[in-house]
């Protein structure tokens, strides 16, 4: 662990960063450039004197959790964070085999956004980031791994998964998500997209049959039915934002103005109600 250039770097990141760029208050008087460091041990989810110790030079080795956490809260690009768990004696990880890494630029934006649910996923299905009113309206998907995270998996293998969406509309949905998996599938050519369509057509012959009937459509923009166990039927429509490689969508999903949705929604950005059905947008 190179402590001092781990101070360094992540004091510089720190400074760079301005509270318009993430959901902190932009009405504290600052007589520093960037953030705080409360501010970003609060978005990283550590105590402000571990990450004060981090930038003098105190503290023991990050864990890779913690380095996962500052990535996001700093806004790091893949090329920093890869120097970051450099400097801090880690492994970098393989780009290859996983989407942790959410694009800063998708992640500034859902972080502006307090007034309607959005969520960063990747082309195949994974909740990697999402607002406070996504969690309330999809559940919270954070402490989720593996396939637990995957919407598509978890849609044609969970029965329960389904329970949010009105029964007249599974079958649609269904064709929706299998149309759109293949268009990840064909563009990313890789050991996991390959390895999620394989596990899928083993293990539901409802996938499988879709799969065959090679339909392909980018999911960019539809109209979603969700049905909230606590305030009952939303309607929300949804627009898809794409990084600069397709990899990764932010999903926000937007009532009408005044109709019942909205106010459902202002509800439950007041409550904060939690419930655990798998999404797609």
């Amino acid at each position: 662990m190179d402590a001092p250039d781990l101070a360094h770097f992540l004091r510089t990141r720190r400074e760079r960063l301005t509270p318009s760029e993430t959901w902190m208050s932009p009405t504290l008087r600052r007589r520093t450039p960037g953030l705080r460091r409360e501010e970003v041990a609060q978005m990283a989810g550590i105590s402000t004197d571990y990450y004060t110790r981090l930038e003098q030079r105190r503290a023991p080795q990050p864990s890779p959790t913690v380095l996962k956490s500052l990535t996001r809260a700093l806004r790091l690009t893949l090329d920093e964070r890869d120097h970051l768990y450099r400097l801090a004696g880690h492994n970098v990880p393989d780009r290859t085999r996983g989407d942790d890494h959410v694009s800063p630029a998708l992640l500034s934006v859902m972080d502006r956004l307090h007034d309607i649910p959005a969520q960063v996923m990747t082309d195949l299905g994974e909740t990697i980031a999402q607002n406070q009113l996504a969690r309330s309206v999809f559940g919270d998907h954070r402490e989720l791994t593996g396939m637990a995270r995957n919407v598509v998996y978890q849609w044609f293998t969970t029965p329960r998964a389904r329970t949010a969406y009105p029964p007249q509309l599974q079958v649609e949905e269904s064709r929706i998500l299998v149309a759109d998996l293949r268009a990840a599938h064909a563009r990313r050519n890789d050991a996991k997209a390959r390895d999620l369509v394989g596990r899928l057509r083993a293990e539901s012959p409802e996938f499988a049959g879709l799969w065959d009937d090679h339909e392909v459509a980018v999911l960019r923009s539809r109209r979603k039915r969700v049905a909230h166990p606590v305030v009952g039927l939303l309607e929300l429509d949804c627009q898809a934002l794409l990084d600069d490689d397709r990899s990764q969508i932010l999903a926000l999903f937007t009532p009408t103005p005044g109709t019942p949705t909205a106010e459902k929604l202002v509800l439950l950005s007041a409550i904060g109600s939690p419930h655990h059905p798998s999404d797609r947008l």
